[in-house]
């Protein structure tokens, strides 16, 4: 569906929930913002830029919003039908962007060694089914500006669900175009409920992220698996988000304030049902920011790393 003059929002089915990329189109060109999974790009982008009269040869820029799988791995599909177009992604994703197996290793298997937290092999499998890469032509920093020649777009660097997180200003609508940069407090299946937890990585980052995006006091607010945010909804949104994650301070607290040391599973088991109504499979998934949190709080000296037969645990200093 079109949300503004030039902008078409496209939302494709990622099993229970759905990623939805976004074409911005102008006289002297367009550019997509992100290409879901491989299936996306057959089942639903180019039947929806068919039906809507776009021509891709007008498809000049494909940037990706950052490296995870369901926004990457419709590169390859999109690429065999659109060779003249460029792919970007910011800096810090670029391997991850090109290469699956750097994908799964790095981000997926993050917590694999230091924490005995890993993805189960058939999502693993999924991963590598759904995904087909190419190589990204160029890297983005942020401050880069796109002519679309009734507009110009800004690219913002927005890390902290990934390192090289990009998003989007459209001035000229007032519309920020952020992707996964920030999260809310659950991530949402397609009707709703509660799926997993907000991925973000480094909490740091990430609270410096929304802050310098709510500042911009966008009018509309577009994401990759959340509704259309405008008008007051979009302040609310960045704002519950920032207010997530000092909630998972104050439970990171609570936890570990009674003086045990705990691995990062063991105080996501004590924490989870204060964090989110999740079940215990997907509340795992907390490993993401609850250890964005406890790197942040151990910079400030308030939580101490240690090991216990070679898995990293967490205590409260007092």
């Amino acid at each position: 569906m079109q949300v503004r003059h030039g902008i078409h929002r496209i939302q494709a089915p990622l099993g229970e929930r759905f990623i939805a990329m976004y074409l911005l189109t102008g006289p002297a060109g367009a550019l997509l913002f992100d290409t879901g999974v491989a299936d996306s790009v057959p089942g639903t982008l180019l039947p929806t830029l068919e039906e809507i009269g776009f021509d891709l040869a007008d498809l000049r820029w494909v940037i990706s919003s950052h490296c995870d799988f369901d926004h990457t791995g419709g590169n390859a599909a999109l690429a065999a039908v659109a060779p003249h177009a460029e792919f970007l992604a910011g800096r810090a994703d670029v391997a991850m962007t090109e290469d699956v197996e750097e994908l799964i290793a790095g981000r997926y298997g993050e917590f694999a060694a230091r924490d005995g937290f890993d993805d189960p092999p058939e999502t693993t499998a999924e991963v590598r089914r759904s995904t087909g890469l190419v190589p990204v032509t160029r890297a983005l920093d942020g401050g880069e500006t796109f002519d679309l020649g009734d507009r110009t777009i800004e690219v913002l660097a927005v890390p902290g669900h990934s390192p090289g997180h990009l998003a989007l200003w459209d001035a000229a609508n007032g519309t920020l175009l952020i992707s996964d940069a920030v999260l809310g407090e659950t991530v949402p299946t397609a009707d709703g409920r509660a799926a997993f937890p907000p991925t973000y990585r480094d909490t740091a980052r990430y609270v410096d992220s929304i802050r310098r995006l709510r500042a911009l006091d966008a009018e509309l607010l577009l994401t990759a698996h959340y509704p259309v945010y405008e008008g007051a909804a979009v302040a609310g949104f960045l704002d519950d988000s920032l207010a997530y994650v000092e909630r998972v301070d104050r439970v990171i607290e609570q936890v570990l304030a009674g003086g045990e040391e705990l691995t990062s599973l063991e105080l996501i088991r004590r924490a989870a049902s204060d964090l989110g109504p999740w079940p215990a499979a997907a509340a795992a998934y907390l490993i993401f920011p609850m250890t964005g949190n406890l790197e942040r709080l151990a910079q400030q000296n308030r939580v101490a790393e240690g090991d216990r037969d070679g898995i990293r645990t967490w205590r409260w200093v007092p």
